[in-house]
């Protein structure tokens, strides 16, 4: 197999023709794919601009013309995902190298993020300084900062790529060998679990139940991509069973944190039938940066440094009312078997007596509503006076998603 060098050759033609020479001499064959729209690049692609336009359903003298930057850049992102899911499909590639500013990462991503887990994808990228979820999506794709633009090789530029074409051929020929060896030992049922500072006892506990019963888990950090690439990996059907203790990323919605994994969280195992045991795992906290990015209108609010990058802010009664009926909501709309766990003794490792975000208060209003919402539906209820992270509530759920998954395979 080969790596896929990515991108517009008619503004980087030179840096990728360095990249090339460079991967080749480290063993691997390369595929070349240029995306770009301007013409006159000065390396010839493999599979060049016009094939990649029509894969994405445009014309690229079209595109040309109509001097769009924006559709253009469309057109040839979902042209180079076409290319390069063909490419995989077919067995000729394996791994994904590109370079790029801004539009050139765009295009770049958009074809990574269509690519599986565990295909080495590297982009280098001018934009690795700032908000790069755009790019990553739920992907595994991995950043180098280009430091410099990249715009002609240099003293510099030299040495970032360099790297960047040492890493992805060695990572090609890992994945090489990964593939031939085949699987490591007997598949296991996958079970996805999410998890957050707060909940680590309880995922611990359940993991290990879990590991005992047969299953891999998969940990999620509930930080807004976890909980969305768990959704995502839900939906395409990897899982035969869902422990959504930490259920967070709703708070954060809801109220206007920043680690929201969007309003579609805790609906892809519910819409495809998938067994989930359900808690509400640090729904007493709404996630915001360092103290002093925490909007002016929360300062007066209940708030915890969790480190030096993380502020916590506590639930009020109405929120987490709120937070419990949308939760029931989604549980009581799911297609396959749902148990709901309700932990009486706190919801979060801060939320027990003595800790700093304890609130009976705000926590029986989020009993209460997710109860009313779930009152009459298929989900099982199951209410202890543990706290989420004691072990034997823990263990006790994960028992019964294993009792759900093997009910559903009778």
């Amino acid at each position: 197999m080969a790596v896929l060098l990515l991108g517009t050759f008619d503004t980087k033609g030179g840096e990728y023709a360095y990249v090339r020479d460079l991967v080749t001499a480290a063993g691997q064959e390369v595929v070349l794919v240029d995306a770009g729209v301007m013409g006159g690049a000065s390396l010839a692609a493999d599979i060049g601009p016009e094939a990649v336009a029509a894969a994405g359903g445009a014309d690229l003298e079209r595109l040309w013309r109509a001097g769009d930057r924006g559709a253009a850049l469309r057109a040839m992102a979902d042209g180079a995902a076409a290319v390069a899911r063909d490419l995989y499909e077919r067995g000729r590639i394996g791994g994904v190298l590109a370079l790029g500013g801004s539009g050139g990462s765009s295009i770049a991503a958009a074809a990574m993020r269509v690519l599986p887990v565990g295909l080495p994808k590297l982009l280098v990228s001018t934009m690795v300084g700032g908000d790069v979820s755009a790019y990553v999506g739920q992907s595994d794709v991995t950043l180098m900062y280009s430091v410099v633009d990249i715009a002609g090789l240099n003293s510099i530029s030299r040495q970032i790529l360099g790297n960047a074409a040492a890493a992805i051929a060695a990572m090609a020929a890992a994945h090489d060998q990964r593939r031939a060896a085949g699987p490591a030992g007997e598949d296991r049922p996958l079970v996805a679990a999410t998890m957050f500072g707060v909940t680590t006892p309880a995922v611990d506990a359940a993991r290990a139940r879990l590991e005992e019963l047969g299953y891999e888990v998969l940990v999620f950090h509930a930080t807004g991509s976890g909980g969305r690439a768990m959704e995502a990996l839900a939906a395409g059907g990897h899982f035969a069973g869902v422990l959504d203790l930490t259920t967070t990323e709703l708070a954060d919605e809801l109220v206007g944190g920043v680690l929201s994994a969007g309003p579609d969280r805790l609906t892809a195992a519910g819409a495809a039938g998938v067994p989930q045991v359900v808690s509400l795992g640090a729904v007493d906290m709404v996630n915001f940066g360092p103290m002093d990015t925490v909007p002016e209108h929360f300062r007066d609010r209940r708030l915890l440094v969790h480190n030096p990058t993380v502020t916590l802010m506590r639930t009020t009664p109405e929120e987490c009312a709120e937070i419990g009926r949308v939760i029931g909501e989604k549980l009581a709309a799911a297609r396959g078997p749902v148990a709901l766990f309700v932990p009486r003794g706190g919801v979060s490792a801060v939320d027990v007596p003595g800790g700093p975000f304890h609130d009976p208060e705000a926590d029986a209003a989020c009993f209460e509503a997710v109860l009313r919402a779930v009152a009459g539906s298929d989900v099982q209820v199951v209410e202890s006076e543990e706290a989420v992270n004691d072990q034997g509530f823990a263990v006790a759920a994960a028992e019964r998603l294993h009792e759900l998954i093997q009910k559903g395979a009778v």
